[in-house]
């Protein structure tokens, strides 16, 4: 009963979550979509934001910064039950929402997703720990498919998720856990929210051989693209942290004071396109409704520069908007159809950011209800994730779990020296 409370808690509030996040993007569309100089308002109000949303972060909840699959992958490795609350608790779960909220609130160019996975798993072990149970790994894996499940309505994609992405391996005792917290969270999601399709249903299908050349295109350039934006966010976090690293929170503000500048310019010069999620443009392309040919890389570096930030929000979607912009400028040039080259777009770019291809042609295939391209989508991914090794061997998203992992020991050796000295 504790473990079945837990998963449709996880359900309700990834639908709240949800909710939160549309209304954020939708307050702050309405606010930048007038005439005059109130148009330049993100110039102010989105570096604001950010410097805001870092500083509460860091001051109030701690652990809750970035995407928060790597806590979540991270906290699996850790041994300690202190060590795990830090950043697996209700208190952190409540400020990922908030803050990603806020984010969408002034412009940020960050999901739901990603943070969605983090709470799910504070939930699992905070129902775990009410009702006395061990705490274990499965349950950080169960709670983190629910919220992919969840989050996208997608229960197959949360399952692959969690074997695929969160454990990298198949476990056997672990599957009826991750099975049931998915079927449970997504129930409660079903009954709030009824049965839909994230993107829509994309009606397009790949004939052979005719359609081939934009699925080997997206999923070559996609996963190279795709790879460099990994790249780029590990090479950048790292630098970013030995930069003044004798005063870190100084280096926080001044890094979201002009990563959310960056942002700002960049959303305003493209008449705000980049802003948010990026959730409606990429359902815009997958409908068969090209985008402006540089909207994909102008979402790309305002991603990466969200990312970097220090302010909670995750890639999911901002990374399948890249996708759907990259497909649609393809497709312009080779005479594609849209709506294909937008959905192998997102599977081939997607699968390089995150080098876990079963997870993204899965994950697409049910956001987009069209079991006939599965072949197509099975192909960009995998072509994707070839390409993003050859770029950049190292998955994101456990690249960065270590750094948190290191935060800890960093705070293990300190507290011990401490101790010594008293």
């Amino acid at each position: 009963m504790v473990f079945w409370t837990g998963a449709i808690a996880i359900g309700i509030i990834s639908v709240g979550f949800a909710r939160l996040a549309d209304e954020a993007q939708t307050i702050f569309a309405h606010a930048i979509n007038v005439e005059g100089w109130l148009r330049f308002l993100p110039i102010l109000v989105t570096p604001c934001g950010f410097v805001i949303c870092a500083w509460m972060a860091w001051r109030f909840f701690p652990g809750s910064q970035g995407s928060g699959i790597p806590q979540t992958i991270a906290a699996r490795h850790l041994r300690e039950e202190v060590e795990v609350g830090q950043i697996l608790s209700l208190k952190t779960a409540a400020g990922k929402i908030l803050l990603t909220v806020a984010g969408l609130l002034c412009g940020a160019s960050v999901g739901r997703e990603g943070p969605t996975v983090q709470v799910g798993a504070s939930l699992m072990l905070q129902a775990a720990r009410w009702g006395g149970m061990a705490r274990a790994r499965g349950l950080i894996l169960a709670g983190s498919a629910a919220g992919i499940a969840a989050a996208f309505n997608t229960p197959l994609a949360g399952i692959v998720f969690a074997i695929e992405e969160m454990s990298r391996t198949y476990q056997s005792r672990t599957n009826g856990l991750v099975l049931s917290a998915v079927i449970l969270a997504g129930v409660a999601s079903l009954g709030i929210l009824g049965n839909y399709t994230y993107f829509g249903v994309a009606h397009s299908s790949a004939t052979f051989p005719g359609d081939w050349p934009i699925v080997v295109s997206c999923g070559v350039i996609g996963g190279a693209l795709g790879a460099s934006f990994s790249y780029l966010t590990l090479r950048l976090t790292r630098r970013i942290r030995r930069w003044q690293p004798h005063d870190p929170f100084r280096r926080m503000l001044i890094v979201a004071a002009l990563s959310g500048m960056f942002v700002a310019v960049i959303g305003v010069a493209t008449g705000g396109l980049t802003f948010g999620t990026g959730y409606a443009e990429a359902r815009d392309a997958v409908e068969g409704n090209a985008l402006p040919v540089s909207f994909f890389a102008a979402k790309l570096v305002v991603t990466l520069a969200s990312t970097v930030s220090g302010i909670p929000g995750g890639l999911f979607a901002p990374s399948l908007s890249v996708g759907a912009g990259l497909g649609s400028t393809l497709g312009v040039i080779l005479g594609a159809d849209i709506g294909l080259a937008a959905v192998l777009g997102m599977a081939g770019y997607f699968a390089g950011v995150v080098q876990a291809p079963m997870t993204a042609f899965v994950i697409i295939l049910e956001m987009t209800g069209n079991h006939a391209n599965v072949i197509p989508l099975m192909t960009a991914s995998m072509l994707g994730y070839g390409t993003a090794r050859l770029v950049s061997p190292e998955p994101l998203y456990h690249a960065l779990s270590r750094l948190f992992i290191a935060d800890v020991l960093r705070r293990q050796r300190a507290n011990k020296a401490v101790d010594d000295r008293s």
